[in-house]
Order: structure tokens, then C-alpha cells, then sequence
């Protein structure tokens, strides 16, 4: 039994429409069809959601279907580290803007009769932007070498 077909007789055994079952999970009635129809899945917080209201284990509603089981591991591995990456994202650009910024002081206060000094400490702007850029760009890496792996 396919998925599409699971959610069908369970919707059905709770005497549903697929205008209710759509209501409860505030999707469209028309995903609902396309789910139930094989045209298309829903995401992994969805399925959630049905296994609770039908009252099943998510393995009573996924097993049955491999393609929707593959897609389940793929969303899932997909969802595990957003936040880390944009974290590491942004400790590198904070990285390149302290080197900029720097780099522009220097640039002004060569070229120019103008005395900018940084405010902050020497180290932050004579290291920090070493250290943010190499911690960002070796964890991005290693995230990177995670996703491989699986």
C-alpha cells in the first residue's frame, strides 16, 4: 500500500473530507488530493502532523511507500545544519569586513591628511579577521564533509 493510498483509508476511517483533513494541517485541499493521488508529498512537519491526528506511528504511515521514505532521509538530512552554516557564513563575511575596514583606515591614513584610528582593540583588527574567516571557512568545511558522508 502506497502512501497516497494509506492517507486515504486512514482520512476515511475518521470520516473525513480532504476539505477537513486540509483544514487540520492548514494546507490546501488540492494537497491533500495530490498527496493522496501520489502527485506529491508532504513535508516531513506534515507527516508528523498526520501521524498524530490519525493516532499511527509514522512508520505505520512512511514504510509502505520508498520513494516517500527516500524523500523523508533527503529533506532531513537537508533541514540538519541551516543555522550552523549561516553561522559560519556570517563569521566569515565578519571576518572579510574587518580586514576591509581596516585595510580602507590604512589606505586613508597614507593617502590622505586625514587620522583615523580603530576603535576596539589592536588584536581584533590585526587578528580577528584571521580568526573569523579560518574558524568559518573550517566549519563550513567540515559540514560540507558531514553531508558526504551521509
Amino acid at each position: 500500500m502506497t502512501f497516497g493510498e494509506k492517507l486515504k483509508n486512514e482520512r476515511k476511517k475518521k470520516g473525513w473530507s480532504q476539505e477537513e483533513l486540509a483544514e487540520k494541517l492548514f494546507v490546501s485541499r488540492q494537497s491533500v488530493s495530490k498527496w493522496e493521488n501520489g502527485q506529491n508529498y508532504p513535508s516531513i512537519e506534515v507527516i508528523i502532523k498526520l501521524s498524530d491526528l490519525f493516532e499511527i506511528t509514522i512508520d505505520e504511515l512512511l514504510r509502505s511507500d520508498e520513494e516517500l521514505t527516500d524523500k523523508v532521509i533527503k529533506d532531513s538530512k537537508q533541514l540538519k545544519h541551516p543555522r550552523l552554516k549561516l553561522m559560519f557564513d556570517f563569521l566569515v563575511f565578519i571576518g572579510l569586513v574587518l580586514l576591509l575596514v581596516k585595510i580602507v583606515v590604512l589606505l586613508l591614513n597614507k593617502f590622505t591628511t586625514l587620522d583615523f584610528s580603530l576603535y576596539g582593540s589592536h588584536f581584533l583588527y590585526n587578528f580577528g579577521p584571521l580568526l573569523l574567516t579560518v574558524i568559518g571557512g573550517i566549519g563550513s568545511d567540515q559540514l560540507k564533509k558531514s553531508y558526504k558522508e551521509e
